[in-house]
C-alpha cells in the first residue's frame, strides 16, 4: 500500500469512528538537511509589533486550521508571530522564548508561570521545516495527526484509552508530546489558541503519534462501536419515560 493510500484509509477511518469537527490533518518536521516538496505557506507578514514579532499566521496553531484543504511547509520565520509556539514546534530555545513580550505579558498577567512554562513539553530537534496537510492526502510519512473534535468524541477516546493525557494551556504542546514522548494528548485549549484560531467553543484537539496510528485506530473504532451499542440501549430503555406522558 502506497504512502498516500494508507493515511488515507486511516483518516477515513478515524472519520467514521471520531465524527470530528474537521479532517484530520498530518504534521510532519523536516529535518535540516532533508527535502520537502510540499509548496511554502504563501502569505505576506504584517508589520512587526514594537517587539518585532511578526510571521505568516498570529500563532502556529492556525496552521491548523488552514492545513484541512491543503498541504504545505513553514519555516521558523513562519512561526514567529507567537513565541511558545515556536518554542514548543521546537524553532527556539527557552532562553530565547523566555524574553520576548508575549511570554512576559503571559507570565505578568499570572496567566502562566516560570516554573508552567520551564516544564513544557517540546521538540527536541529544532526542525527546518514543519509540513501540515490533509491526512487523507499526506505523500510522505507525517509524524503527528491533529484531530478537531467535540466532547463526545473526547467520550470515546478517553473510554478507547483511559490513560489518556487531557491538557490545558498552552494548546499546541501536545504536538511535542505525541512526536517527543509518542502519547496521544488530547486539549482543551486556551484562550490564545482560540482567540487566534477562531475555534469553536466547542471544539477540542487531541495530537497522536503518527507512527502508532495503525494500532490506535482499531482501538477508537471498537470503543466507538460499544459506546454506539450502548447508547442506543439507553435510547430504546428511555422510551419507557416518554410513553409515560
Amino acid at each position: 500500500m502506497s504512502h498516500n493510500a494508507l493515511w488515507s484509509e486511516l483518516a477515513a477511518r478515524l472519520v467514521a469512528a471520531l465524527r470530528p469537527i474537521a479532517p484530520p490533518i498530518g504534521i510532519a518536521f523536516v529535518a535540516e538537511g532533508a527535502a520537502s516538496d510540499a509548496p511554502p505557506f504563501d502569505a505576506s507578514y504584517p508589520t512587526p509589533n514594537e517587539s518585532g514579532r511578526t510571521g505568516a499566521v498570529p500563532a502556529g496553531c492556525v496552521f491548523w486550521m488552514k492545513a484541512v484543504d491543503r498541504t504545505f511547509s513553514t519555516s521558523a520565520a513562519d512561526h514567529a508571530n507567537c513565541s511558545v509556539g515556536s518554542y514548543t514546534h521546537g524553532f527556539i530555545t527557552l532562553d530565547e522564548a523566555a524574553p520576548r513580550d508575549d511570554v512576559v505579558a503571559a507570565l505578568e498577567s499570572g496567566w502562566v508561570n516560570e516554573a508552567a512554562v520551564a516544564a513544557l513539553p517540546h521538540v527536541r530537534e529544532r526542525p527546518a521545516q514543519v509540513v501540515y496537510g490533509p491526512l487523507a492526502k499526506f505523500d510522505t510519512d507525517p509524524d503527528v495527526v491533529l484531530v478537531r473534535i467535540n466532547a463526545l468524541a473526547l467520550m470515546v477516546l478517553k473510554d478507547a484509552f483511559p490513560s489518556l493525557r487531557i491538557e490545558g494551556k498552552p494548546q499546541c504542546h501536545v504536538i511535542a508530546l505525541a512526536r517527543e514522548n509518542g502519547e496521544i494528548a488530547a486539549s482543551v485549549g486556551c484562550a490564545l489558541s482560540r482567540a487566534r484560531t477562531g475555534m469553536r467553543s466547542e471544539e477540542l484537539t487531541c495530537a497522536i503519534p503518527a507512527s502508532r496510528l495503525a494500532e490506535i485506530v482499531p482501538v477508537i473504532e471498537a470503543a466507538a462501536d460499544l459506546d454506539r451499542a450502548m447508547a442506543s440501549y439507553a435510547g430504546t430503555d428511555a422510551q419507557r419515560f416518554d410513553a409515560k406522558s
